[in-house]
């Protein structure tokens, strides 16, 4: 059975931590789907196709990386795409609290599947999307916290 683990997120935008969790877990699958999915809790700033491209472009030399959409429960579309793990990156003990509860739900609600935590790299701690979005959002530099494959002038709001 190939191991197939679903990254999943809105991305909006993808950061140098969610590249660095991507890449620190292609040893441990063989294939990881990174999908992008609507979150009605929040509104988007980039739209999605902008971020399969950037997504696509950041891994384009990585042929075990693929990109998808999805609206619903990430564990349905384990299902769908036939993955048995969920690949999530921790930043705080926070984010452990939530990403616990979530993890728990998804095994009750579906017991094959696994959650894997990876930790951040200590230096991507404070590397959020809401925080390289709103750098964004007022015209400042956010290139440090993107991965190195990306242009910041394509990040900017009126091109998106």
């Amino acid at each position: 059975m190939k191991r197939v683990a679903i990254f999943p997120g809105s991305f909006d935008p993808f950061t140098i931590g969610h590249e660095s969790i991507v890449r620190r877990a292609l040893p441990m699958f063989d294939k990881i789907i990174i999908m992008i999915g609507y979150n009605t809790n929040k509104q988007s700033f980039f739209p999605i196709e902008k971020r399969m491209k950037w997504i696509n472009q950041i891994f384009d030399d990585e042929a075990k990386v693929e990109v998808q959409t999805h609206e619903g429960l990430t564990v349905d579309f384990c299902k769908k795409v036939n993955a048995n793990y969920i690949l999530r990156g921790l930043r705080t003990s926070a984010d452990f609290e939530y990403e616990r509860a979530i993890a728990q739900v998804n095994k009750k609600m579906h017991p094959q599947i696994e959650t894997v935590f990876l930790l951040t790299k200590p230096e991507h701690t404070p590397v959020n999307s809401s925080i390289v979005r709103d750098i964004i959002l007022h015209g400042g530099d956010a290139s440090m916290f993107l991965p190195k494959k990306l242009n910041m002038d394509e990040f900017k709001k009126d091109e998106a």
